[in-house]
């Protein structure tokens, strides 16, 4: 086996959205990812391309297509871990990077930390020379405006930002992880939060496992409404279920299972890969777009556009 990519688009409703560009999107994300495998890139290569892909195609909620905060303004969270070294990278409450996983990668890579926020972070990022990010897009733009209306009319659900992300869906953080020829797993995630949330809101996607994890036997990737994966280490528990010897489906199912005891359903999703090359994607919203692709084969698999 020459390796596996797995990715996904986010957990939510995803109502009234064009199924064919989602894929288009996903399938150019998977084809980055598997063609740095192939040419003898590391599995960290791999899934920071395939999340960069993602970031750069505009349509989801990561990167370019990162939605707004109560200001208007972008921020945005992104993690990295490489399993086999057990090291993580993270960036918090962004602005600067067009593509805040690679930001995380550098912190893994150049620092002995593991999560650096807010300006410092962006100074480091403009002084790699890092892309900047040019600010919220027209569609970002009329999106934001469009829920604004809507949280001041007077429905109540819209008075808070998770109650309000929870009846629109919009979770589509995305993330990838991978497994190489050589048996070393990583993870990397990267999300622009939730809409209309408090300024300086971190969630998920920045904490090691909570929306993100791998070590030696998995690697898991989280989606969904931040504070409760956080409080439920949602992919370390799925990761933990693949170390003491479980597939990788029946850990995401549990993992899955178990967050939605404590925190009800509409809460959650995640994507898992165990060291034999199993991958599986499971949610407790009304659909989770995930997909994958083997190294050195013509095999793609997408799914997760209804309910599991």
């Amino acid at each position: 086996m020459k390796g596996v990519l797995v990715i996904h688009c986010g957990a939510g409703t995803w109502r009234n959205v064009d199924e064919g560009t989602i894929k288009k999107v996903m399938l150019d994300a998977l084809r980055r990812g598997v063609n740095s495998l192939e040419s003898g890139g590391s599995v960290l290569d791999a899934v920071v391309e395939a999340t960069m892909s993602l970031e750069d195609s505009g349509v989801l909620n990561a990167g370019l297509g990162s939605v707004p905060d109560l200001r208007g303004n972008i921020s945005m969270d992104a993690g990295v871990m490489d399993g086999w070294s057990g090291r993580a990278g993270a960036v918090a409450a962004v602005t600067y990077p067009k593509n805040p996983v690679l930001l995380a990668r550098k912190v893994l890579e150049l620092t002995d930390h593991v999560l650096l926020a807010g300006s410092a972070a962006d100074e480091l990022a403009a002084k790699l020379g890092l892309p900047k990010h040019p600010g919220p897009s027209e569609r970002v733009k009329k999106r934001y405006e469009e829920v604004l209306k809507k949280a001041f009319s007077g429905d109540a659900t819209f008075r808070k930002s998770l109650e309000l992300a929870r009846k629109l869906g919009y979770f589509d953080t995305v993330g990838a992880v991978a497994l190489d020829g050589e048996g070393r797993l990583a993870a990397a995630v990267s999300t622009g939060g939730v809409i209309l949330k408090f300024p300086g809101r971190v969630g998920d996607s920045a904490i090691p496992g909570a929306g993100f994890f791998a070590n030696k036997y998995g690697a898991a990737v989280a989606t969904g409404i931040g504070e409760t994966i956080m409080m439920s280490m949602l992919s370390l528990r799925a990761v933990s279920l693949v170390s003491e010897g479980f597939l990788a489906d029946t850990a995401a199912r549990l993992a899955i299972q178990y967050h939605t005891s404590l925190y009800g359903r509409d809460t959650a999703g995640l994507i898992v890969l165990d060291y034999r090359g199993n991958a599986y994607g499971a949610y407790n919203t009304q659909a989770m777009p995930w997909g994958y692709a083997k190294a050195g084969t013509e095999e793609v698999v997408i799914s997760g556009f209804k309910k599991s």
